[in-house]
């Protein structure tokens, strides 16, 4: 049977590690420290790393653009989320089979494309890969550039070497930034924190710096696995644009009924994020994230140790992480020709 010490040196441990984690939440570097802040209506806009560039603190998921059933729906809710504020909109090559960037690239007509800073990914680890993936979707989203190209799903060890290896995707990216094709380069991913180290490291070993990063932050990442903890330093002390993703965890996280949606987004926004990406496949979704940015006050300490409190042992061994601990949402590990 445990001693009362054990327990009260057990518990001593969680406070310490718990404090650690709310620190860094609350402020790294001093929050946002690289980039200025400001709110326009319902949005929040900050600046994305080291680029100069202003986004909204919000951005727009391209996987789920793709969900609803006619094309009608989605330009719907691209074009309000834009109307209302909106500018930074995330894609992927591969997304619905190209059906998410078709969609957009109507939603983008009229105008539209001048108000948003357009990302996309790529899956190519080849030159040649990259290239035809590059021009595929810039044909798909009806524009002659990107704002941003990210490398999608760095989750082996091995995905940055593929893409600094001579012959390697990056060659295309660099080639395309030269001819104008594309302005910024990032690279995603959302299995394990000592990837997006690894490519980090690489990329300097190759003076290379990133202009983005793009990883899953949010209320059960802190304790597991963590991203916050080991990347999210290193992105604030170099200066890297910060992209969060999967603040809900696809989710997974609101099935573990420890957090609200709104709770959710707040946590992920009160870390120095220039952007948390959020899914949006319904008008209710995107009231939702314009509720989040619109409430959103920088969190205290205590603010920030509650919720970690109440998500700690619902995350301690990533249940609600599935896309760390499964290939459940790993769509080049079904499709692995895309990685061409």
């Amino acid at each position: 049977m445990e001693s009362a010490f054990e327990a009260k040196k057990l518990d001593r441990r969680a406070f310490m590690k718990l404090t650690a984690t709310t620190t860094l939440a609350t402020g790294i570097a001093g929050h946002h420290a690289w980039g200025e802040e400001t709110k326009s209506g319902e949005m929040i806009y900050r600046t994305l790393g080291s680029t100069g560039v202003q986004v909204s603190a919000i951005g727009l998921g391209g996987f789920h653009i793709g969900n609803p059933l006619f094309d009608s729906d989605g330009i719907k809710i691209v074009r309000s989320a834009v109307d209302r504020g909106i500018t930074f909109m995330d894609n992927c090559w591969d997304y619905h089979e190209g059906k998410s960037e078709i969609r957009m690239g109507k939603a983008l007509r009229d105008g539209y494309r001048d108000k948003v800073f357009l990302m996309t990914k790529i899956d190519g680890r080849s030159k040649q890969g990259a290239d035809k993936q590059i021009n595929e979707s810039l044909a798909r989203l009806q524009t002659d550039h990107l704002d941003l190209l990210q490398f999608h799903e760095i989750i082996r060890m091995n995905d940055p070497d593929r893409i600094f290896a001579p012959g390697g995707a990056l060659e295309a990216a660099l080639a395309a930034r030269q001819a104008g094709k594309i302005r910024f380069i990032g690279f995603t991913g959302h299995k394990d924190p000592s990837i997006h180290l690894h490519m980090l490291d690489l990329a300097a070993k190759n003076n290379f710096k990133f202009d983005t990063v793009q990883m899953p932050l949010n209320v059960m990442d802190a304790h597991f696995r963590s991203f916050q903890h080991q990347v999210l330093p290193v992105l604030v002390r170099d200066k890297i644009g910060v992209l969060g993703m999967k603040s809900m965890g696809s989710g997974d996280i609101l099935k573990s009924k420890v957090v609200t949606p709104i709770e959710c987004l707040h946590y992920a926004l009160n870390l120095p994020t220039s952007v948390v990406i959020n899914g949006i496949d319904s008008m209710k979704l995107l009231d939702q994230a314009f509720e989040a940015a619109s409430t959103f006050r920088p969190m205290n300490e205590q603010e920030v140790a509650a919720l970690l409190g109440k998500t700690a042992d619902a995350a301690k061994n990533g249940e609600y992480e599935m896309f760390k601990t499964s290939e459940k949402y790993d769509s080049t590990a079904k499709e692995p020709q895309y990685l061409s």
